[in-house]
């Protein structure tokens, strides 16, 4: 059975080695779309393309990130009083806060 001073020798070689492949994965990454980008060049210009031609912005990538990202979301709750909606993601509202507080349910507050 290993003691402790042996376990954590062998966590840190392992957290070494994890480091290690970690820089050789990035270095790979690197390398790929240094190729794929030098591939792309030769054949924007080889077929008199530009990055406008393709319907790209420049400095922007390719994709426009996750499908949800930036989407509105419909409210779930509204304050009868003043009007105010809460969509019930994130931290609840001050007013929410207040109405708890104060003995109400989150549930009353439903649309």
């Amino acid at each position: 059975m290993s003691n402790y001073q042996e376990l954590l020798a062998q966590k840190a070689a392992l957290e070494k080695q994890a480091a290690d492949l970690d820089k050789q994965l990035q270095d790979a990454r690197r390398a790929e779309r240094a190729g794929v980008i030098a591939q792309i060049k030769s054949l924007l210009t080889e077929h008199g393309l530009t990055v406008a031609d393709l319907g790209l912005k420049p400095g922007k990538p390719a994709t426009g990130g996750s499908a949800s990202a930036g989407r509105k979301v419909a409210p779930k709750y509204r304050n009868a009083q003043t009007g105010e909606t809460w969509t019930g993601r994130g931290l609840q509202p001050k007013w929410v806060q207040a109405a708890i507080a104060s003995g109400k349910k989150l549930e009353d507050f439903a649309i």
